[in-house]
């Protein structure tokens, strides 16, 4: 069990944490025809528009309801109404998803209330869904800004009602922020191979993915709509991956009696058995061929990595379920997590081994390198790898050092072998190879040890 204890610094210096509203925008950003909006200042959306636009490096939808000093005091409903109709009239689209900021939940806004007024004054908006989302940058992160989103999406288009009929083979899937757009493809293939039918809420994997659009849209590209998720209610199940989707499937159990599995990480071999042997429980069917044959070959690449993990030291600063998905999985590999850094409180990180999980920031992250064989973190902490000399493996976001970000995969048998493969890679590139040189050094001194002994 992990002592988790929390950073007294006067200031935060290279932050590792990323505030909700960023958080809030990415989740609807896996809403089809949505357009995402941070209330606040243009600066707020700046940063968050260009820090995606980065990691990404796909044009990314996101507007501002652009207050200035005099309408956070006076108050934004004028802001509101009026962003709302530009984008209507502009990018017309399906779901407008609303996230706070710290100068407007300072200043108190009821933004629900504003957005009772605009529907009111402005019938023609009837069809257009508007969802809004506390997220004050001033508390909590990134990864409660996402679990907050994906669970008002729930509240805003799932009807409270239990359905009369289930469709068997239909299964929600909650992906936690820590997926990226290929993992979420990955876990799409593994349950259709099982002939069920997945819905995946938010799903970056059809707006975030990378791919050209035949034509130019202002909203996003692609994923989930909100008809697919108000028929969420009539699926069979619903897995949650992510301890920050706890919230979330309790939701739609509530609402809708849907049942839900939770699992607090896919990155290992003991998750991945739970999440297959899950999927051949609700589809009836035996577990297919290739994901035995996927399986066997994880457990080769465990025993081939292992010799390469055993006693390594690792330090990791991450959102707490990625923080918790790579360092067991690390840990079972026989590696050791002497550094543990994140960004928010969240359950499963007393369960983390190590002595100390601490709520920080890349600079503590850094001041606990000392003996490190390898550090895991975004982009944000190359500059502390390049002082200290401990190798970075990046991972999370932002990543705007590398190209194909979204593509990184982490989770299931195929995911967890890879990952085997990398980080094996970069402790093999530590080990100095032996040169000529030395080999003639070497065998100098067995000749010299040899006369000295007769």
């Amino acid at each position: 069990m992990a002592r988790v204890t929390v950073s007294k610094k006067s200031c935060a210096v290279n932050p590792l944490k990323m505030s909700q509203p960023i958080g809030g925008a990415l989740a609807f950003m896996g809403v089809s025809g949505c357009m995402p909006v941070l209330h606040g200042s243009q600066g707020c959306t700046s940063f968050g528009l260009v820090l995606f636009v980065r990691h990404f490096k796909e044009a990314i939808p996101l507007q501002t309801t652009a207050m200035n000093e005099v309408a956070t005091v006076l108050g934004g409903l004028e802001n509101i109404e009026q962003a709302i109709l530009n984008i209507v009239k502009r990018a017309k689209p399906q779901v407008i998803g609303i996230c706070s900021t710290g100068v407007t939940e300072t200043k108190g806004d009821d933004v629900d209330g504003y957005l009772q007024l605009v529907r009111k004054r402005h019938p023609e908006l009837d069809d257009i869904g508007m969802v809004y989302v506390s997220t004050p940058d001033f508390k909590d992160a990134f990864q409660d800004g996402f679990g907050k989103t994906v669970t008002k999406l729930i509240e805003t288009f799932v009807p409270d009602e239990i359905p009369s009929r289930r469709a068997p083979q239909r299964v929600n899937v909650l992906a936690g922020c820590h997926l990226t757009p290929g993992d979420i493809d990955e876990l799409r293939d593994i349950i259709e191979a099982f002939g069920l039918e997945p819905t995946f809420l938010p799903d970056l994997s059809g707006s975030l993915d990378g791919h050209i659009p035949d034509d130019f849209t202002p909203t996003t590209l692609g994923g989930v709509t909100k008809e697919d998720i108000a028929a969420m209610g009539s699926a069979a199940w619903t897995i949650a991956v992510g301890e920050q989707m706890r919230a979330a499937a309790e939701l739609l159990q509530k609402r809708a009696g849907v049942r839900y599995e939770l699992f607090d990480r896919l990155t290992g071999l003991a998750p991945n058995d739970e999440l297959i042997g899950l999927l051949s429980r609700i589809s009836g069917r035996p577990v297919p061929i290739k994901f035995r044959r996927q399986r066997g070959q994880l457990v080769d690449a465990m025993l081939d990595g292992h010799f390469h993990f055993g006693g390594k030291r690792i330090a990791i600063g991450a959102e707490p379920d990625l923080l918790f998905a790579i360092s067991q999985w690390l840990t079972e590999m026989g590696a050791e997590v002497t550094a543990a850094v994140t960004t928010t409180h969240s359950p499963v990180l007393e369960k983390i081994m190590t002595e100390e999980v601490l709520i920080g920031d890349l600079e503590d992250l850094e001041n606990r390198l000392d003996g490190c064989d390898l550090m895991i973190t975004h982009s944000h902490g190359r500059q502390a790898s390049e002082r200290s000399g401990v190798p970075l493996y990046r991972m999370g976001l932002p990543m705007f050092d590398r190209i194909g970000a979204a593509h990184e995969l982490s989770v299931g048998y195929r995911g967890t072998r890879d990952l085997i493969f990398k980080l094996g890679n970069l402790f093999i590139d530590q080990v100095p190879e032996p040169t000529t040189e030395t080999w003639r050094g070497e065998s100098a001194e067995r000749r010299h040890d040899a006369c000295v002994g007769e």
